[in-house]
Order: structure tokens, then C-alpha cells, then sequence
């Protein structure tokens, strides 16, 4: 999908290069400036193309092309579900939001290579003309629901990617676990900090490495060096909203995000996800239980419009296999 920007020359970037205004103003990379070298017309001055080094004078007005349609997620078979069904939260020219139903994978893989999230995405760009490459910003597992976000272009995908690493773009989520927890007063939260691992060949399987500040013996200790060195740092943060001695109802936080983190840290501290086949064993959960997926849902978004800075805030309501247990009395301003 094409994408300019431009800027006009004010009196403080007078003599500066064309590119140091792309890096100072623009805040673009070297990376970024030198792709847009080799489009055509993508770098120019008053609408004729220049060089980086040329000098600029107040009132210029230059403009880059990060990117064009040549650009495109062309081996995405389009899916078969029409783009009009996705649930679209928020769209401007940089960001498309989604909210994905639990069920369905976020990238194509294995047997589904035409009915995942970025199929459908990829065919409601298509339904609108639009060449799009399909960048999803982070994502979701199969049984997980709730908001994916998606860049239109490589430099708001970047951007965002930076977002996420500095937390300035923050995903929150509800869950459901085995067990009481104690409810919490208004902004406590709890931390999980586990290395997580896979487990053997597994392919999805993780575990976390639980940190022990004593052991019986030396060989121990070597093990647990070992087990850190092939292992993730991952950090969870949880707030237990409502409890009854079978389950309660949590919001989490992650400042970082790897494969069934929350799903494995839950258990871990032994309150594995509701409807979870892969980590929760408990009688609660084989005989009792009636929600049929990990009980994890990704419900609110906050991040910054990559190009303008301007704050977005997105929300989706709670998923109706969440409703028939409640406890999930949540405001905006949590």
C-alpha cells in the first residue's frame, strides 16, 4: 500500500541535507531512507526528485515514499470467509484492528492455510482494492480471543514493533483460572517472573523454569543453569477481579510476550486457564468446567498512532462463553 510523507521546510532545518531532515524530523532510519533511494520519485524536493545531500531552504517541501503497492502479502490464499465479516475495531491509513473470534489461528499453518485471521484480513484488503503486505502486530493463540493489530506498512509496523518493546503499546487481558484467588484492592497487581522453556521436541509445548534461591545439591544446580541457558525471560503481571472457591476472574499484563506465556505461568503458580487441555488437569476442569478453550481474551489495547503520536485506546467487550461465569466488572480507566 503506497505511503508518503511529507514535510515543509520551517526556518529551524534551513541549510540542514534532505537527509537529515528524514532522520531528524522525520525520524526515519538510514534503512528506511535508503529503500526509498531506489522507488521511483522517492525522495523529492518541491515534487522533483533529489538527492540526500542536497541542501534545503525554508519552504520546501519534501516528501518520501516508504512504500508502494508493489508491496503485497501475495502467497495469502484469500480466505474463504469474506472480508465483511471481520469484526473491525479501529482503521486509519497506518492500523487495521480486529477482534478474532477464539478458533481461529492468526497466521496460516499446517491444515488451515486459507480460513486464518490474515487470510480474511488479506481478503477484505483485496474486497477494497488495497495492496497490502499483512503484518500482524504480535498475535494470538487458536483459542485465545480478542484484538489483533495489523500494520498497513513496514514503517508503522516498525514503529509499532518499538511500541511494543517499550511498552508504550500495552495489551491487557481477561482470564478465567482454576482455584481461588484472593481479590484485590484497585492497582495491585501480582508479578510472574519464570524463564519459560519448550518441552523436548513439542512443538507448542512450553514450561516455566521455576527460580529456587537454595538447592539440595550441586547437580541440581547445574541443572537449573542449564534449564536458564535454553530458556525465555518472560514476565507476567495478574489482578484478580472476582473469586469463589472453584475459580476466579483476572485481568494480566505482559512485558513480554512469548509462546502460551500466560497459559504457563498460570500454571505454574498453580491456577492453569479454565478449559485449558493443555496445561490445567484438575477435576474442576475435566468435569466441571464449561468453557471449551483456554479461557484467555485479549481486551484492550492501548498505543500511540505511529506517525502522528496521537493515543488509541481500544476495547471489545467480554466473549459470551466468559459471560455465564461474570466477576468481570472492568472500567476504561483500569
Amino acid at each position: 500500500m503506497k505511503k508518503y510523507l511529507t514535510i515543509t521546510v520551517r526556518e529551524q532545518m534551513q541549510g540542514m541535507t534532505v537527509e537529515k531532515v528524514l532522520y531528524d524530523y522525520l525520524e526515519l532510519t538510514k534503512k528506511q531512507v535508503s529503500r526509498a533511494k531506489f522507488r521511483p520519485d522517492g525522495i523529492c524536493k518541491n515534487k522533483v526528485r533529489c538527492r540526500v545531500t542536497e541542501e534545503v531552504s525554508m519552504g520546501d517541501e519534501i516528501c518520501i515514499c516508504l512504500e508502494t503497492d508493489e508491496i503485497q502479502s501475495a502467497q495469502l490464499v484469500l480466505a474463504k470467509i469474506q472480508g465483511e465479516r471481520l469484526c473491525i475495531l479501529y482503521e486509519d491509513e497506518d492500523i487495521l484492528a480486529v477482534n478474532k473470534p477464539a478458533g481461529v489461528l492468526t497466521h496460516p499453518a499446517g491444515m488451515h492455510y486459507s480460513d486464518s485471521l490474515a487470510n480474511q484480513v488479506a481478503a477484505y484488503f483485496q474486497e477494497r482494492n488495497l495492496s497490502v503486505c499483512i503484518r500482524p502486530i504480535g498475535r494470538l493463540d487458536k483459542e485465545t480471543s480478542g484484538i489483533v493489530l495489523f500494520a498497513k506498512n513496514q514503517v508503522a509496523a516498525q514503529r509499532l514493533q518499538e511500541q511494543r518493546e517499550t511498552g508504550v503499546l500495552e495489551k491487557q487481558y481477561l482470564a478465567l483460572v482454576d482455584g481461588n484467588l484472593p481479590k484485590d484492592q484497585d492497582d495491585i497487581w501480582h508479578t510472574i517472573d519464570f524463564p519459560i522453556k519448550k518441552i523436548g521436541n513439542h512443538p507448542l509445548r512450553m514450561e516455566a523454569v521455576k527460580k529456587s534461591s537454595s538447592a539440595e545439591n550441586e547437580k541440581y544446580i547445574a541443572h537449573q543453569l542449564t534449564d536458564y541457558i535454553n530458556c525465555f525471560q518472560a514476565v507476567t503481571h495478574y489482578h484478580v477481579l472476582y473469586s469463589t472457591d472453584k475459580w476466579s476472574a483476572i485481568k494480566l499484563k505482559l512485558d513480554t510476550g512469548r509462546t502460551h506465556q500466560i497459559r504457563v505461568h498460570m500454571q505454574a503458580i498453580g491456577h492453569p486457564l479454565l478449559g485449558d487441555s493443555i496445561y490445567n488437569t484438575s477435576t474442576m476442569n475435566r468435569e466441571q468446567c464449561t468453557i471449551y478453550r483456554a479461557a484467555l481474551h485479549a481486551w484492550k489495547v492501548r498505543l500511540r498512532q505511529p506517525f502522528n503520536g496521537r493515543k488509541i485506546e481500544l476495547e471489545v467487550p467480554v466473549p459470551e462463553d466468559f459471560k455465564k461465569y461474570g466477576g468481570f466488572y472492568v472500567s476504561s480507566g483500569s
